[in-house]
């Protein structure tokens, strides 16, 4: 009988999702962008990663959260501020080991820079810390309700693992931050919301009652709008961010470096795992050739 509910559970999930997907508009093509992950011998860039951290630190931290990521994570092996050995002129001690997380004193400034709440204290009242590298990022919010009240009513989603969320994620991000357009004059769109040509949404219930038929259709020589309308209002323009290394300060530079840095907090751990199946598919290549060898050794005299 459980078994019977799970797979009926399963199937109402799989349908749901269905209904879900046939509700929503088309959407143009995602833009096309080449990710240095990208392929079996693709890697993170670490500069494309610390430019994208400063995008998030200082556009994105401000709605979404990423609760699932930790300060130290920044400077694991194959993180955006990993360091093999420490910078000379710091004067760290000889002893310090910056490939520790929790010793790289660049963590240990990136940390520092956030609030933490923190606590009970001995009063029993909870109080606000500088982070440290072991910490999470912490929410913008304290809750759900105050992130709706602070964004019309609209939940930010949490970063950690939006690339992986969504289908194609680098190049939804990458198309979702660039899709943002003027709407076209067949719909209305609400005040505080936003035309995104990328978004998954539905306009056929924002077409303007001059486009529609009798019958509630919109007329034969207009098309429905692709994309759709949501409440986050086009979070980067030309210049909003300073890049040190002089990369170009363009809505398309930092809608890429963003996309990067999401994708590698979702996988962190990607160089390292293509890095181990390299060295598989090599094993495996070798050994296929000795099984084969073998083969003809033994049976080279059996006709």
């Amino acid at each position: 009988m459980r078994k019977v509910l799970i797979q009926l559970s399963a199937a109402l999930v799989v349908l749901g999702g269905a209904t879900a997907v046939a509700a929503e508009g088309e959407t143009k093509p995602l833009l096309h962008h080449h990710w240095h992950s990208d392929g079996l011998f693709g890697e993170y860039d670490k500069a494309q990663l610390q430019r994208g951290y400063q995008v998030y630190r200082e556009v994105c931290a401000a709605c979404h959260s990423m609760e699932l990521v930790a300060f130290r994570h920044l400077g694991d092996k194959g993180g955006p501020y990993y360091l093999a050995k420490c910078p000379e002129g710091l004067g760290l001690p000889e002893s310090t080991d910056c490939s520790n997380p929790v010793q790289n004193p660049i963590i240990k400034s990136l940390a520092a820079s956030f609030q933490v709440t923190d606590g009970p204290d001995d009063a029993g009242d909870m109080f606000q810390r500088p982070g440290l590298p072991a910490d999470y990022f912490p929410s913008p919010y304290e809750n759900k309700n105050q992130a709706k009240a602070a964004n019309g009513g609209a939940y930010p989603p949490d970063m950690s693992l939006l690339a992986k969320a969504r289908h194609h994620g680098p190049s939804y991000i990458y198309s979702l931050m660039l899709g943002y357009e003027e709407p076209p004059a067949t719909i209305e769109v609400p005040a505080s919301q936003y035309y995104n040509v990328f978004y998954p949404g539905d306009t056929s219930s924002l077409v303007k009652e001059e486009y529609l038929d009798d019958h509630g259709h919109i007329l034969e020589d207009h098309e429905l709008p692709p994309g759709g309308v949501f409440k986050m209002a086009p979070p980067l323009s030309e210049g909003v961010i300073t890049y040190e290394d002089g990369s170009p300060e363009t809505v398309e530079q930092y809608a890429a470096d963003v996309a990067a840095f999401l994708t590698w907090a979702a996988e962190p751990k990607m160089d390292q795992r293509k890095a181990q199946g390299r060295f598989v598919l090599l094993f495996l290549i070798i050994f296929a050739g000795i099984v084969y060898a073998s083969y003809r050794q033994i049976w080279r005299d059996v006709h």
